[in-house]
């Protein structure tokens, strides 16, 4: 679709106050679901991560790989299998995760970003001692339960005006690795860098109060309301974790939480540079 000079100037002046509100500050992006396997969303999403950089917006891209994963996990014969909505990880698979997240998938990210005129430094927890974990059960095996974030060389470069890509596999002392729910990773280093927002990608419009009714998108939250919502069961299932994530991350500090539909193309500027949004923002 073509636009006219006017479209395009009265545009950019709208979003200029949220320019200026955001300008210098930093935005944790949660990557994953659709908008990491269609091309067209990939695009998109760089873009808009990109644009955000350029006008001044510190960017933190921390990104999932599930459906990549699988497929590896296939390849070499094992079964992937999910309990409460994490992978059950076994030595040799944690090791399959580390090389297709921090390995394929991360590298792939920050060279799209790089061949569109971008800067961006790839990293997995590991490096810098960024993501301290444990185990977190004897039943998931190597899924890690966060104990420390380290935002050291994460500052250094959003300074420098890199993009961390972040993968997320966790370490602990005893040179285990760990894989980490991307969710959980991602409320954790937005709640360490004390973010202004977190949006998290997802393949639904956002919280809805019934599931298959996207009419009844709830636009604003406050975290303080999630437990009733719970115990009605408008969040239930797999938005259980996602959203005790969001309330955690408003809990350690990040102001603004969203989530947002990554299937719509450049939902991260609608999100962040317009008036409505798209998606559920949740805030204390």
């Amino acid at each position: 679709m073509q636009l006219s000079n006017e479209t395009r100037a009265e545009v950019l002046t709208h979003a200029l106050p949220y320019i200026q509100k955001y300008r210098n500050k930093i935005i944790v992006v949660k990557y994953g679901g659709n908008a990491m396997i269609s091309e067209e969303l990939k695009d998109a999403v760089i873009g808009d991560l990109i644009l955000l950089s350029i006008i001044g917006i510190k960017v933190v891209l921390v990104h999932g790989g599930g459906p990549e994963i699988n497929e590896m996990l296939k390849k070499t014969g094992k079964k992937s299998e999910f309990i409460d909505g994490l992978r059950v990880t076994d030595k040799e698979s944690v090791e399959i995760v580390q090389m297709v997240l921090a390995g394929k998938i991360n590298k792939n990210i920050v060279n799209q970003i790089q061949s569109k005129g971008g800067k961006a430094v790839g990293l997995c927890g590991i490096d810098a001692h960024m993501i301290k974990a444990k185990k977190l059960d004897d039943v998931h095996g190597y899924v890690g339960e966060i104990t420390e974030i380290n935002t050291d060389l994460i500052s250094d470069l959003i300074e420098k005006d890199y993009i961390p890509v972040i993968s997320t596999i966790g370490y602990d002392d005893d040179n285990n690795s760990y894989n980490i729910n991307a969710d959980t990773a991602a409320a954790y280093i937005a709640g360490a860098l004390k973010a202004e927002s977190l949006i998290n990608m997802t393949d639904i419009p956002g919280l809805l109060k019934d599931k298959n009714d996207p009419s009844t998108l709830i636009k604003k939250l406050y975290v303080s309301d999630a437990p009733e919502l719970m115990h009605e069961g408008v969040i239930s299932g797999g938005m259980i974790p996602k959203i005790k994530c969001c309330t955690e991350a408003i809990r350690m500090g990040v102001k603004k939480v969203f989530i947002i539909d990554g299937r719509i193309p450049h939902a991260i500027l609608i999100e962040t540079l317009t008036d409505e949004g798209i998606g559920t923002m949740f805030v204390e």
